[in-house]
């Protein structure tokens, strides 16, 4: 009896060990996701599928960790709306200090900290300058007021929303606006001076002491403050030194924490995606797309192309950003570069309207709006559009340095054809008698001859030109020349 009660136990307690830890992953009462690096539309999905998990296991409080210089201004934006939407769960950022890390939340980091409902930092972080940018080729500037407003808006709307100092957001932002220090009745808060008035107003109808203090950011510059400051100024609720002194503080036991971290696939994702690979496939595939049509049969510059446009349009589909539309826009703008090259003489309307089309099928696949409507749309719209842009120069320099470098390499010489058949070494498309014979015929342009077209002679449809004229549909027309395959017709 008792080794039967005993074998009962001990099956017990193995049951129990079994089921504890799935049972304490599944009841994680916090979620810990990193916001580190350059913020970008990969990012974005990391953190919105992180967010979804921790719904799913019913947590109450999602830490982000955010180590960040900044990125795209519509993610940034996109990510602060998914952190803002958490009604169920508590959001919290911290700035951790790490030997890895940079120990910053500037730019788009700062939008996404005031997006969280507190915000903690360890010591010797800082966090400001939200000021949007443009890369451009003098270096980095500052972007246009419309962008700039927008961004200050959205700034502000955080800090009224989450109750942070809504100066200090603004001076973050603007470079235009004053930060100082005010005392009312000895109690510290922070005022831009065009909200001084006012404040000033309500201390005399309130009978309260006013005295200014010093100022904390002035004019013409953007506001950046370290952790002692942003707790100081109520921004930070507090300053711990790592995450294990967080949970102690907000009463979360360390072992109900679960953290998240970008897989395998979010960094393929993120650096295929990156908009210096994007250039360079872009570069690949229009080259070796070009090389291929222009080619017989299907070799190898077709594999590379196909290669190539698959994983970009693969990368934006994964980001949400690739739909029917983009896809049928390159398949259409590939169509017509086709019919341009074989079908119609020389290169017109049909050539560059396709590849106006596969350039905006590009840009498309980079983005997640067809047309641009406020400012910093217009900004990631010419951003992209620069990118793609240069993709297609590249791959014209490339193509001129392949058709260069393939005759002198031994490996690649083999690819192309080195010998002519011209007239003087005795080849000719047309026999002399066929020559003989087509010399003289008459007929009448069935196209018009500018300078090339179609004409038909008694029944028989030939590819003509004339030596410059330009000739209607339906004109008599005479063969007066006939030089390997090339037919030179004039008016009659």
């Amino acid at each position: 009896m008792n080794h039967l009660l005993l074998r009962r136990v001990l099956l017990s307690l193995l049951l129990v060990g079994l089921i504890m830890p799935v049972w304490a992953q599944e009841t994680a009462e916090a979620y810990v996701i990193p916001i580190e690096g350059e913020i970008d539309r990969a990012l974005m999905i990391f953190i919105r599928r992180g967010i979804q998990e921790a719904e799913r296991d019913g947590a109450s409080t999602i830490i982000f960790r955010i180590d960040t210089f900044g990125g795209r201004v519509d993610s940034a934006l996109q990510i602060a709306t998914l952190i803002g939407a958490q009604d169920e769960m508590e959001t919290i950022a911290y700035v951790p200090a790490t030997p890895e890390g940079t120990g910053v939340s500037w730019s788009a980091g700062a939008l996404i900290s005031f997006s969280c409902d507190r915000i903690y930092m360890a010591p010797g972080t800082s966090m400001g300058a939200a000021a949007p940018v443009l890369q451009s080729q003098q270096g980095m500037e500052m972007a246009p007021e419309k962008t700039v407003s927008a961004v200050r808006t959205q700034m502000a709307a955080l800090a009224e929303k989450n109750g942070y100092p809504k100066g200090i957001a603004l001076a973050m932002v603007d470079m235009d606006v004053e930060l100082i220090e005010v005392y009312l009745d000895g109690t510290l808060e922070v005022t831009t001076t065009t909200d001084l008035p006012d404040l000033e107003r309500e201390a005399r109808e309130q009978e309260l002491v006013l005295e200014k203090g010093k100022v904390i950011s002035p004019q013409g510059k953007l506001l950046t403050l370290t952790a002692g400051e942003m707790e100081r100024y109520g921004v930070s609720s507090a300053t711990v030194g790592d995450l294990e002194a967080l949970y102690e503080l907000i009463g979360i036991p360390t072992a109900s924490v679960s953290s998240l971290e970008p897989s395998t696939p979010d960094r393929i994702v993120s650096v295929i995606t990156g908009a210096a690979v994007t250039s360079l496939l872009v570069l690949v595939g229009l080259a070796a797309l070009y090389l291929e049509i222009t080619s017989p049969g299907f070799g190898v510059p077709g594999t590379i192309a196909i290669i190539a446009f698959l994983i970009i349009f693969l990368g934006g589909a994964l980001l949400g950003t690739v739909g029917s539309l983009e896809i049928i826009l390159f398949l259409l703008g590939v169509v017509l570069l086709v019919i341009e090259i074989f079908l119609i003489p020389g290169f017109g309307v049909t050539g560059i309207s396709g590849i106006i089309l596969m350039i905006t099928s590009l840009v498309l696949s980079r983005q997640e709006f067809v047309i641009p409507r406020v400012p910093w749309q217009w900004d990631i719209f010419l951003r992209n559009l620069r990118n793609v842009g240069f993709g297609f120069v590249g791959s014209l320099i490339l193509l001129v340095f392949l058709l260069r470098i393939f005759p002198r390499t031994p490996g690649l010489k083999r690819l192309i054809l080195e010998s002519s058949q011209d007239t003087l070494a005795g080849y000719t498309v047309q026999s002399i008698e066929s020559s003989t014979l087509l010399t003289g015929r008459r007929g009448n342009a069935v196209t018009a001859l500018r300078p090339a077209g179609k004409a038909d002679f008694e029944g028989e449809i030939l590819v003509v030109e004339t030596d410059g004229e330009f000739i209607e549909a339906g004109t008599p027309v005479e063969v007066i020349e006939v030089s390997g395959n090339r037919i030179v017709v004039r008016r009659v």
